[in-house]
């Protein structure tokens, strides 16, 4: 009942800000999500992560699948990603947004079976790991061309292999070769608009990266985040009453800047109570993973946990000009269905891991 307060306060705020940054249609949207978020984590409460994770090939099948669906039927948004299937123009659902928790069940079945057979740390596991991994990273990347969601999937990865046992001499050769590859990637794989906003926020180390029309143009939104959050001060400018995320040119207040109407309308005061609540909700599943007698149960909340701390860190970064604006929401706070139904869902199994009792193969330990 602790984690789903925590929860609901950070939705309900959430749609306050989403009402005064998009009007009472998005927030009546994002209610109805809410509601539907609840009944989802009611329900994987009273779900055994066990039986769900022994389904793992069938539910790696379904991801594919479902992010797959984007080619015939998947629609766009104003940067580029396809990453919508949109029923009768009101109703969108985002499969990559949805697949990161069943992408999570599906590594820590991986994590674990490795891990009892005492073979975590051999290359044969790791590369095997790295495999499945990578179809997902690919499609999500490839099919909804969604950068953004790609990197929080590797972050859940990172963290996860860290959590289960993978030795540290596995992450310096893999900083090493994506330090080395990371070039190449720039040049060749990622999509124009993308490169650009990558390059932005690194350009006063690199000024002649991008051109001064280009650069322009992909920082305004950062630079008018910045400016919103400092005009805000201490106590803010008013609910409602914020001078620039009120002026109606500054886009995707609702999702990507949600801080920012935050910082302006509501001050550092209100900024600290998002970060306090999203701090609860993340040492909350980190606690009940701890505390988790099921290797399996941990690393699925570990795996929650780096979820919203690498959203959090990515979104709050974003608004504040550290970061490349690659299109991540803040957990509960930002405007979208998909993404508050997936985060109450993730909630409800953590909820579910400290309800459900010791695994019989591990009470005798």
């Amino acid at each position: 009942m602790f984690l789903l307060a925590m929860c609901l306060l950070s939705s309900i705020y959430g749609i306050i800000l989403i009402s005064s940054a998009a009007g009472r249609s998005n927030a009546f949207v994002q209610i109805g999500a809410m509601i539907v978020g609840i009944v989802l984590f009611v329900l994987f409460s009273y779900i055994d992560i066990d039986v769900i994770a022994a389904q793992s090939k069938l539910l790696f099948i379904f991801c594919a699948l479902f992010i797959l669906t984007l080619i015939p039927w998947g629609t766009g948004d104003e940067i580029g990603r396809r990453a919508w299937l949109r029923f009768g123009g009101a109703i969108g659902i985002q499969p990559a947004e949805i697949v990161k928790v069943p992408f999570t069940i599906i590594m820590a079945r991986i994590i674990v079976s490795y891990k009892e057979r005492k073979a975590l740390n051999s290359i044969v596991s790791l590369l095997q790991i790295l495999f499945v991994f990578g179809i997902m990273f690919a499609l999500v990347l490839v099919v909804s061309e969604d950068l953004g969601t790609a990197l929080v999937y590797f972050g859940i990865l990172a963290v996860m292999l860290y959590i289960g046992g993978v030795k540290l001499r596995w992450f310096m050769l893999g900083g090493a070769v994506t330090a080395a590859a990371f070039p190449f990637l720039l040049n060749y794989v990622f999509l124009p608009h993308q490169y650009e906003r990558i390059i932005a926020p690194f350009s006063r180390f690199f000024p002649d990266v991008l051109a001064p029309d280009r650069l322009a143009a992909v920082t305004w939104q950062p630079n008018l985040s910045v400016s919103a959050i400092s005009a805000g001060g201490f106590v803010g400018q008013g609910l409602g009453a914020g001078r620039i995320t009120q002026s109606g040119g500054f886009p995707a207040l609702e999702t990507d800047f949600i801080f920012a109407v935050a910082g302006e309308e509501l001050g550092f005061i209100g900024l600290m109570v998002i970060v306090l609540l999203l701090v609860v909700i993340i040492a909350r599943c980190i606690y009940v993973g701890t505390k988790s007698n099921n290797p399996l149960g941990m690393l699925v909340c570990t795996g929650i946990a780096a979820m919203f701390i690498v959203q959090s860190i990515m979104n709050i970064g974003m608004a504040l000009g550290l970061l490349p604006v690659i299109g991540i929401p803040l957990p509960f706070f930002s405007y979208g269905g998909s993404s508050v139904v997936t985060y109450f869902a993730a909630a409800g199994i953590v909820s579910g891991i400290k309800m459900r009792p010791k695994p019989m193969r591990f009470r005798s330990l």
